[in-house]
């Protein structure tokens, strides 16, 4: 075989050669694509376009606004339309302007892309852009979906906001790596936010322990971000505060006695549970049919076994309200409970496993707000001055009322 040159041989094995094209973009053109894909990125992470609003990030404001203006350039839409699969530009501007009004300088300026001829060489870098650890920071914080069960946390947030304005709580200050654990209020970018769930820790590739969260927020919206992405939004946040545990001292006091007994618990739990049983007369009154108990240990592990055990009415069961106390006996607290509720105690007969009737105690028909005053009746002492009334559906000072 005969030698043949480079092209020749390309030709031989069928391969197509075509010359490369030099500068086929210019500077403009490509600082416009590196800021159309930024853009392309945030969609792709958050399945919409970047929206306009005092409440979301200032890198979402950003791209929202780089978006509009690209809407109103002509240039763009022949430019990115092999890009723009999601149809992103097809959309109208939310922002008022007159783009050919602005010169190129102006133009890039309010895309926020840099127009310095300095620094062609990174025509993706963005004016007044953090590191890529604090943007990933930001971008957790703001990335906040509706809290579709809210309301079963609004009680705790008009509770907690009640005992800071009362002095049961107080508001500290966050200072670097102090914990953070389920159960915690923090108030963050000025609003109150709750731990509802926290996952195992791991180590980070620095050997420091962080964890995903769900963080439930006082507007009704929840984002699942990780401790250390809140341990540093509070840091970096002047008015960044941690909300103490409520302070109630003691619970019961002198007229219970102060001796300590063998069912004292230093520090237990109050817990109020909802059933997600499928029988019918449950299903229809779930909202209104509570568990209330008491524990010192985790309620969470208490419930793990629901739905083989008939004092869970053989059901999974779900954790509407826990309150933290000091100083409490437990046979003493569930016979408050049960003095209070005991004429809308839950009457249901269930068949355990074994198919032997059993009737559950410590299930009542009581709205959850009810509950959550008589602990707080519980707290200052007074709860022993009232009952429940169940024709009003609430707590009454009157001790000839119905109890």
């Amino acid at each position: 075989m005969a030698d043949l040159d480079d092209d020749e041989l390309l030709e031989a094995l069928g391969i197509e050669v075509t010359p490369a094209k030099a500068g086929s973009r210019t500077p403009r053109e490509e600082r416009i694509i590196a800021g159309f894909e930024d853009i392309l990125r945030f969609f792709d992470a958050h399945k919409r376009a970047p929206q306009h609003g005092e409440g979301r990030d200032i890198f979402e404001r950003l791209y929202a606004v780089r978006l509009d203006q690209l809407r109103k350039l002509p240039e763009a839409h022949a430019l990115l339309a092999e890009l723009d699969k999601p149809g992103l530009l097809s959309g109208a501007p939310a922002t008022p302007g007159n783009v050919d009004a602005l010169s190129e300088d102006a133009l890039l300026a309010e895309l926020g892309v840099s127009s310095d001829p300095t620094n062609q060489s990174d025509i993706t870098v963005l004016r007044h852009v953090r590191s890529h650890a604090e943007r990933q920071v930001a971008e957790e914080i703001a990335d906040r979906t509706p809290c579709k069960d809210f309301d079963k946390f609004q009680p705790r947030f008009e509770r907690a906001e009640r005992e800071l304005n009362g002095g049961v709580r107080k508001a500290i200050p966050f200072k670097g790596e102090a914990s953070v654990e389920q159960g915690n209020f923090f108030i963050v970018g000025g609003q109150f936010a709750y731990v509802a769930e926290k996952d195992k820790e791991f180590p980070t590739s620095s050997g420091q322990p962080d964890a995903r969260l769900r963080l439930i927020y006082g507007n009704g919206t929840e984002s699942n971000l990780l401790m250390r992405s809140l341990q540093k939004a509070l840091t970096k946040d002047g008015n960044g505060r941690r909300l103490s545990e409520p302070d109630a001292g003691p619970l019961f006091g002198p007229q219970f006695g102060d001796t300590a007994e063998p069912d004292d618990i230093e520090t237990g739990t109050i817990y109020v549970l909802r059933s997600l049983s499928k029988h019918p007369f449950v299903s229809e009154h779930r909202m209104l049919i509570h568990k209330i108990g008491v524990t010192g240990s985790e309620v969470a592990t208490r419930i793990a076994d629901a739905e083989n055990q008939a004092t869970y009415l053989l059901a999974p069961v779900e954790i509407v309200a826990e309150y933290k106390l000091h100083n409490l006996n437990r046979t003493k607290m569930e016979s408050v409970f049960h003095r209070l509720f005991g004429a809308v105690q839950l009457d249901l007969t269930i068949e355990d496993r074994f198919g032997k009737p059993v009737k559950p105690r410590e299930w009542f028909v009581v709205p959850l707000h009810v509950i959550d005053e008589a602990v707080e009746r519980i707290r200052d002492g007074s709860i022993t001055q009232f009952v429940y009334d169940p024709q009003s559906a609430r707590l009454t000072g009157d001790r000839q009322a119905p109890a």
